[in-house]
């Protein structure tokens, strides 16, 4: 299988590169910074831009399904996430791309707000908030989209090993607990899901 990851140099993206290459897929890295991607047998780099529509309709050709893990250290004003939607919705109309388009957004985005508990409400508010109305846009974009969308909400993302243990929510319930997860087992869900293709149209928060 051919998995494009857009975002691939850090974070959540290298640890499905990585994992990916691992299982013996295909990978097609994305990202604007190519410099701390590792070459490997089965691997292809390319830079680029998740937010503009010609480097997403070059890896959208040649991918079975295509990740999107791409985050932001700017903290106020970003419209980093709602961009990347509309550029995503174009590029997949331009080549009719029909395949798995799995996109990492947070728990906190969208109706998920209202299910954080008051230590997670408080770093959002105080330090996220932009982060999270802008994921909260893309959300929107991605959903009313004819993508075959799935949406990720992670939990607070940590640098621990991959464990494989981790609860999976595919609707949010009431006093539901969401705490910290690690990027490698956001990674590894990822993957399963480009595969499986059990939870398109869901939005998944992973715990």
């Amino acid at each position: 299988m051919t998995i494009a990851i857009a975002g691939a140099a850090a974070g959540i993206g290298r640890e499905a590169v990585n994992q990916a290459l691992d299982k013996g897929h295909t990978v097609i890295a994305l990202s604007t910074n190519v410099s701390g991607i590792a070459r490997r047998p089965g691997l292809t780099i390319i830079q680029g831009s998740a937010a503009n529509i010609s480097d997403l309709k070059k890896v959208m050709v040649r991918s079975d399904a295509l990740l999107i893990t791409v985050g932001t250290k700017k903290k106020k004003n970003t419209t980093l996430f709602s961009e990347i939607a509309r550029a995503l919705v174009a590029a997949a109309d331009e080549v009719q791309y029909t395949k798995p388009v799995l996109i990492i957004t947070g728990f906190g985005a969208g109706e998920s707000a209202s299910y954080l508990g008051f230590f997670m409400k408080m770093v959002i508010r105080l330090f996220l908030r932009d982060q999270y109305l802008d994921k909260t846009v893309m959300e929107q974009i991605i959903t009313a989209s004819h993508l075959q969308w799935g949406i990720v909400r992670p939990g607070m993302l940590t640098n621990a090993p991959l464990s494989g243990h981790y609860g999976i929510f595919t609707a949010l319930e009431p006093q539901m607990k969401v705490g910290k997860i690690s990027r490698a087992d956001v990674a590894e869900y990822l993957l399963k899901e480009a595969v499986l293709q059990e939870n398109l149209g869901k939005k998944v928060t992973l715990t």
